[in-house]
């Protein structure tokens, strides 16, 4: 799969390449069972974390002078302070492109300095903050979660959807474009969404809830068909279910309701944005065929007469590294071109 198809385009030779896929990865995309409330569950929450975005803003010092940044902090869900980076290059007066991008699990926005391919390639940069998170990977964060500590992210409140972790964190995402868009110096109607691992999960459920987003990058994503993925994974996160379940054995039932409502792949199904993908055959903590359903579902159901433009990007012996900074470079190649067109 390297080589000739280490990169998927939807086009004509769509359907031959994914049939070669199939048989070579011995699974058959499966299709991912949605609540019948999904649509509304998802209006209602974000509708009651509606309001001005920003709470403050004031410039943050980074040594860098060819960087301006500022210390961010936007309302999330219920209106919760959530912190964010929001860097520009220096000097740039005239509204920008832009993308937010979401860190991955267990991180937080860490320090200012730290994230500067976007910026460095002429975007405007809002660098969200997990909430509870940053306390197992680089710099740490500053958004704590009024609900809980950091502990058990993905079991957290697992029983019901209003309860769960995740309907905060996802909610904070898609504030987290209204509030780049709130910020000086941006154009709205070019905002893309990026992210890796949790991050590109998050990146495909802003996609599908916030339908007017220019651009979708996402790789490696968490949060697709998780019922299979806590199936085929033997790590953090996904254990963290398998463990919950070990020890309460009537929770099945309640804990697969509430993980539907958060599935990346039903968020995609609403998308229409172009996106791009990035997948490694050889990843054990994202199993590549969970992201495949994303990619294979991604606009399905979006209702609009035409599929949104789909670009995948497969390392075949890669795992949850995937492309790094080969991949980079397509997607700043990649996003160029999108929004260029946009």
């Amino acid at each position: 799969m390297g080589g000739k198809y280490g990169c998927w385009h939807r086009g004509r030779n769509y359907r031959h390449r994914h049939v070669i896929f199939r048989l070579l990865w011995g699974h058959a995309i499966q299709t991912q069972p949605e609540p019948d409330d999904f649509d509304a569950f998802w209006k209602a929450t974000l509708a009651a974390a509606d309001g001005p975005p920003i709470l403050d803003v004031h410039p943050e010092p980074n040594g860098l002078p060819l960087f301006d940044c500022w210390d961010v902090t936007f309302a999330g869900f219920d209106g919760d302070p959530i912190r964010a980076w929001y860097t520009r290059p220096a000097g740039q007066r005239g509204p920008l492109p832009a993308v937010v991008e979401y860190a991955g699990y267990g991180r937080g926005r860490g320090l200012p300095h730290e994230r500067l391919t976007w910026p460095a390639a002429g975007y405007a940069h809002l660098l969200m903050d997990n909430r509870a998170q940053g306390d197992q990977y680089g710099s740490g964060g500053d958004t704590p979660d009024p609900q809980g500590t950091a502990a058990g992210l993905l079991a957290r409140g697992i029983l019901s959807p209003y309860d769960y972790y995740y309907r905060r964190l996802i909610t904070d995402a898609a504030r987290a474009v209204h509030a780049l868009r709130a910020l000086p110096g941006v154009d709205p109607h070019r905002v893309a969404v990026a992210g890796n691992s949790q991050g590109g999960g998050l990146a495909l459920a802003v996609a599908g809830l916030v339908p007017d987003v220019a651009a979708v990058l996402t790789s490696a994503p968490f949060l697709c068909q998780i019922q299979r993925a806590v199936d085929l994974a033997g790590t953090e996160p996904y254990n963290l279910i398998a463990a919950y379940l070990a020890v309460h054995r009537d929770a099945a039932p309640a804990v697969w309701n509430t993980l539907a409502y958060v599935d990346a792949v039903t968020f995609a199904r609403r998308a229409v944005a172009p996106v791009h993908f990035g997948i490694g055959l050889r990843d054990t903590v994202c199993p590549p065929d969970t992201g495949f359903a994303a990619y294979d579902q991604y606009g399905s159901a979006n209702g609009r007469s035409a599929p949104p433009s789909r670009t995948m990007r497969v390392y075949p012996y890669n795992g949850h590294e995937g492309g790094e900074a080969f991949h980079t470079r397509d997607q700043l190649r990649w996003l160029a071109a999108t929004l260029d067109s946009a």
